[in-house]
């Protein structure tokens, strides 16, 4: 096939294999991929609205037993200076985000040895039942960490914290979903099978997550794509995932901080290549928090229809030295004139009311 029927097949609306994946990426261009992934999204977006969340991350505890290599947040279980958040802690962090129109909290920790199950069910009962917000929370690392403690299948660890107030999951600790990428960087945390196990569990349960990709550390482009076939066979099954959200991996301060950072172009390669690939996800995020506002702002023509959250608070990127800042105000700025309407969603990309600071 031409270069040419590929771009057609494309166009109109074809699934495009994983062969053709890989050609793609080493001999398309920078500027074929952003049209074509421009072209996928507005087939899928005509509209031209872009969406954004108000939220804030909030680390319940930075006490974590995995030591991933590429993690520059966590700390070990006998230092000193590890910490778990105190109830009032993160109330007073919640009604923050609720006084600048935050919707939700994206709420995960690192995999503490000790807390018992009953600590995290506690903890969202009192959250939901002092604040009423959108509890985000909980990747599937998590679960898995919760449910090896507890003795419990993870099945049954969603549904306590379901009814306990969890209403959806991130994507996170999905990093790339390898056999050999995660026995090398984090031995320690679930396998890949474990992580889409958890995420087609919460999917029959009822409930929406999000799916994630961490790329430009040790991975190859087929084990990138091996990340991408498996969450779009899973979508297939449930379609259970709201978003997706490649971002580059963040190397300073980490056990790989002589890994090169992927450069801006590399990042705009394989949003357009995921846009395309990722034919069943409705929903696309810019990662402006490790690209900054001007590569975000060009990422919305290479695929991506959504510029994420606020990000009143984040921690763990910024651990790896990287601490892009925005306000909501700046968000829509930045989307409009990229000539998009910008408008305030829900985790589910139902819009929102009115942000405090609409025009």
């Amino acid at each position: 096939m031409t270069m040419q029927a590929l771009t057609d097949q494309i166009l109109a609306g074809a699934r495009l294999s994983g062969a053709n994946f890989l050609r793609l990426a080493a001999e398309a261009d920078l500027h074929q991929l952003g049209f074509l992934a421009d072209a996928v999204r507005r087939r899928l977006h005509p509209e031209r609205v872009v969406t954004y969340v108000i939220d804030r991350n909030i680390n319940y505890t930075d006490i974590c037993v995995s030591a991933c290599k590429f993690c520059a947040f966590f700390k070990a279980p006998d230092d000193p200076q590890g910490s778990v958040l105190s109830k009032e802690e993160l109330l007073t962090k919640i009604r923050e985000t609720q006084e600048l129109g935050g919707t939700q909290i994206l709420l995960q920790g690192g995999l503490h040895p000790e807390l018992p199950l009953d600590f995290y069910e506690d903890m969202l009962r009192c959250m939901k039942a002092t604040t009423g917000i959108h509890i985000h929370g909980f990747s599937p690392p998590e679960i898995c960490h919760f449910s090896q403690l507890s003795g419990l299948p993870t099945r049954t660890v969603l549904e306590r914290l379901r009814a306990a107030g969890l209403d959806s999951m991130p994507g996170g600790g999905a990093e790339i979903l390898s056999a050999r990428v995660r026995r090398q960087l984090a031995p320690r945390k679930c396998s890949a099978d474990e992580w889409l196990a958890v995420m087609e569990e919460a999917h029959r349960l009822g409930m929406r997550t999000t799916a994630t990709m961490m790329f430009g550390h040790i991975e190859t482009w087929e084990e990138r794509l091996e990340h991408l076939e498996r969450l779009r066979s899973l979508q297939d099954r449930t379609g259970g995932f709201t978003a997706f959200i490649p971002w580059p991996f963040q190397p300073d301060n980490t056990a790989l901080a002589e890994t090169e950072k992927t450069s801006g172009l590399m990042y705009l390669r394989m949003l357009a290549l995921c846009r395309i690939y990722l034919d069943n996800f409705a929903n696309i995020q810019a990662s402006w928090v490790t690209q900054g506002p001007k590569i975000a702002q060009v990422s919305l023509f290479f695929g991506a229809n959504d510029f994420g959250s606020t990000m009143i608070e984040e921690n763990v990127v910024a651990a790896a030295g990287v601490s892009f800042r925005l306000s909501e105000q700046e968000i829509r700025r930045l989307i409009s004139d990229a000539g998009f309407t910008p408008q305030q969603r829900l985790m589910d990309y139902r819009p929102a009311q009115p942000s405090i600071c609409a025009p």
